[in-house]
């Protein structure tokens, strides 16, 4: 299916990468969206002009680089790990212990092929980042397998306030694609939300990012040893791009690989058990932009 997004992005992405040059294709793609959103809420419809993801595979908008592509995109690991909370080493310390054990203890249950044959057609050769970036420890060996994270920690006093306490929506748009699609359908007898956001539903469409997996670890994660886990899209009607529900560190590692390949899919059998508090985070964020 063809997104409704794409002839927006045909007709306004050149001109606005001439009138923001460096910004980069996340920040432009942004500004794009920001068009269709004010016709959306002007009440004009998409074009009805059809356009195939196929013809636009070599197209600017999907090609062009990002400065944070070197974190994300281009990395050969299946999700970004990112810290946003900077108050307590120790606890950091020991969240990435347990991640490393979590990894090791993994791959010795899987061989090599389980993780990397998702990976082949992912690109690995990095570009430079406006963010620098520590990982949990400074060593050089390389792991067999792949590392199943690659983790987002930067040193830099300046770098790090760019993160500290980060919304999930803000962490979509700086390591994500944005999208939109048709929102889903409400069950029958359920009347559509009652205040319209593009998070959910505006006139029946729903923003939503492209991307790796991304698991944030914030002020909680220092006493819980959990992450959160973004959703990139709602996929239940009522539920929000952006919602996330909390995994401990000793789970992640299966949890993501299995998200990756497609054997699970988090839906909590129908139930809206997202983080509601992190859901009006996102939401009231979505609607300053």
């Amino acid at each position: 299916m063809s997104s409704p997004f794409l002839p927006y992005l045909v007709q306004y992405y050149p001109e606005i990468k001439r009138e923001h040059p460096g910004e980069g294709r996340r920040r432009w793609r942004l500004r794009v969206a920001q068009q269709f959103w004010q016709q959306i809420r002007q009440g004009h419809s998409p074009p009805s002009t059809t356009v195939h993801l196929e013809a636009t595979e070599n197209a600017d908008f999907v090609s062009d680089g990002d400065p944070l592509d070197g974190i994300s995109t281009r990395r050969p690991e299946l999700g970004l790990i990112v810290r946003t909370d900077f108050s307590d080493e120790g606890a950091w310390a020991s969240f990435c212990s347990r991640l490393a054990e979590g990894e090791s203890d993994y791959a010795a249950e899987t061989t090599s092929e389980d993780i990397e044959d998702g990976q082949q057609s992912m690109e690995s050769t990095p570009i430079p980042a406006s963010i620098d970036i520590d990982s949990c420890d400074d060593s050089d060996d390389e792991r067999e397998p792949p590392s199943i994270f690659y983790i987002i920690n930067p040193s830099a006093p300046h770098e790090r306030a760019l993160l500290e306490n980060i919304s999930n929506f803000t962490a979509l748009r700086l390591l994500n694609d944005v999208d939109v699609r048709p929102a889903p359908s409400p069950p029958q007898g359920t009347k559509h939300v009652r205040t319209p956001n593009k998070l959910v539903d505006l006139n029946k469409w729903q923003e939503i990012y492209v991307g790796k997996s991304i698991w944030v670890y914030d002020s909680k994660s220092n006493v819980d040893q959990c992450v959160r886990l973004v959703s990139q899209s709602g996929d239940m009607y009522g539920t929000a791009t952006g919602d996330s529900w909390r995994a401990r560190v000793s789970h992640i590692c299966e949890l993501q690989v299995s998200l990756f390949t497609g054997q699970i899919k988090i839906d909590f059998g129908g139930l809206d058990r997202w983080d509601f508090t992190e859901r009006q985070r996102n939401m009231v964020e979505a609607e300053q932009v």
